[in-house]
């Protein structure tokens, strides 16, 4: 399977109650389906996916598996810490239609999940029992982590290992994957300050918070380096690498107020996280004055 092009790893709409609020799933996955989005990426970081029951991921699966259109790709986040838990939520989701899962490094015991061999055996154990391909979802900054390039390109031996989505925003670390992984290993960029140069790299798309709020500015930087228009990747790359650090600096109640000012639904985060303050707001609206549609 090709992972190809702009995937946003969606956010989960909840109404001011904070539950879950299905007709604005809907409404986002219709709006978004117009794009060329490669496919979605449900439960992720940016899904908030700490903050959901079991039950509320299922929900949102197919949810989702539902509004989407036929050639979208589906990738579910499935990823905790014990291997049998990740393996029932993995297999749940390919019972759902999910043609792949992204799986989060274990990080609770961190002395030991800090090990390659700990490490090593939790991604093969997925692996191995699960009934779609798995992609290693690399995120230090949030895990405190860290996994190797010489750990990475082992474990993309594995057969049902087929690539990963690296967060870390470490350009060198992805240049080293992708020199000693498995060639038809494919790695996807998980920070759009950096889409474009990774790109050039040999990544195979990027999966991007960023392009919940504004997907077309993220699409054309594929577009152009899929096409080698090098002027236009770099302008909208500069275009985008603005906006893209506005939401890194206010996270996921940032994102969901750019999706509000761009017609999607963004809403209220679900507590203990709190929507921006009115400066936050001011600076969300500048980064995306040119950047709606």
């Amino acid at each position: 399977m090709k992972l190809q092009g702009i995937f946003p790893p969606i956010t989960t709409p909840f109404d001011h109650a904070g539950t879950l609020y299905a007709t604005k799933v809907q409404h986002n996955v219709e709006k978004w389906n117009r794009t060329t989005l490669a496919g979605y990426v449900v439960c992720g970081s940016t899904g908030e996916t700490p903050f959901l029951s079991a039950e509320e991921k299922y929900t949102l699966w197919e949810l989702v598996a539902k509004s989407a259109a036929p050639e979208k790709i589906l990738i579910a986040g499935t990823g905790v810490d014990g291997v049998l838990e990740t393996v029932c939520l993995t297999n749940r989701a390919a019972d759902l239609g999910y043609k792949a899962a992204l799986v989060l490094t274990p990080h609770y015991f961190k002395a030991q999940m800090n090990r390659p061999e700990t490490q090593t055996v939790y991604f093969r154990s997925v692996a191995d029992r699960s009934k779609i391909p798995v992609l290693i979802y690399h995120f230090p900054q949030v895990t405190g982590v860290e996994l190797t390039a010489d750990t990475i390109a082992k474990l993309s031996e594995h057969p049902n290992i087929i690539g990963m989505k690296d967060s870390s925003g470490n350009v060198e670390k992805i240049m080293h994957v992708l020199r000693d992984a498995k060639p038809e290993f494919q790695v996807l960029v998980g920070s759009a300050q950096i889409l474009w140069p990774s790109l050039l790299m040999g990544v195979s798309g990027g999966i991007l918070a960023y392009a919940n709020a504004a997907p077309y500015s993220a699409i054309a930087i594929w577009e152009a380096h899929r096409t080698r228009e090098e002027e236009a990747a770099r302008d909208w790359q500069t275009r985008v690498g603005r906006a893209a650090t506005v939401v890194t600096k206010y996270g996921i109640p940032g994102l969901k107020h750019a999706m509000d000012l761009n017609g999607y639904y963004g809403g209220p985060p679900r507590l203990p996280m709190s929507v921006p303050g009115s400066e936050a707001k001011k600076e969300i609206e500048v980064a995306f004055k040119d950047l709606n549609g």
